[in-house]
């Protein structure tokens, strides 16, 4: 039965499920700064606000391996910090919430890089590439979508996948 349960089939009548097991942060984020931080593609990625205009948010990434780092506002108009090999603000930004979420461990070990002395960001020795911008803002704003659903006792279709209260730990 248990085999069964971690299949996501019920013991009567075979019916199936998907659950995703959420993970928590290791501390609670403030979401003004990085609104948006995520461990995919192969990249660090997120969306990272402007210090200067309320109204410009900018795309950021650090590449597993290379460490090779982008930064970009969301109709890819380049970062003005961004250097040959030195890393931005929203970059560091980025690294700082991303050890909050994940972990210091987690993100090291996801970008392949030594955590050391525990400045992950200062331990990445890439250098300025490009990289889309276009799939991370497009997922933020799909994101930003669901805090405007009104509340409903019955599921959204579109997520499905994400576990009832209680259902997984």
């Amino acid at each position: 039965m248990d085999a069964e349960r971690a299949a996501g089939r019920s013991g009567s009548g075979g019916e199936r499920r998907s659950v995703v097991r959420v993970v928590r942060p290791v501390r609670p984020r403030k979401l003004a700064k990085v609104p948006f931080v995520e461990l995919a593609e192969g990249r660090l990625q997120g969306v990272v606000s402007s210090g200067s205009d309320l109204a410009r948010v900018y795309v950021s990434s650090i590449a597993a391996g290379s460490h090779d780092f982008s930064c970009s506002t969301n109709n890819n108009r380049p970062c003005g910090g961004l250097g040959g090999s030195s890393m931005c603000k929203h970059l560091r930004s980025l690294v700082d919430e991303a050890v909050i979420q994940y972990g210091l461990e987690r993100v090291a070990r996801y970008l392949k890089a030594e955590s050391g002395d525990g400045d992950l960001a200062g331990a990445l020795r890439g250098s300025k590439a490009s990289a889309p911008a276009a799939g991370v803002f497009s997922r933020f704003l799909r994101h930003l979508s669901y805090l405007e659903v009104p509340g409903a006792a019955e599921p959204l279709p579109e997520m499905h996948w994400f576990p009832a209260m209680g259902a997984a730990n």
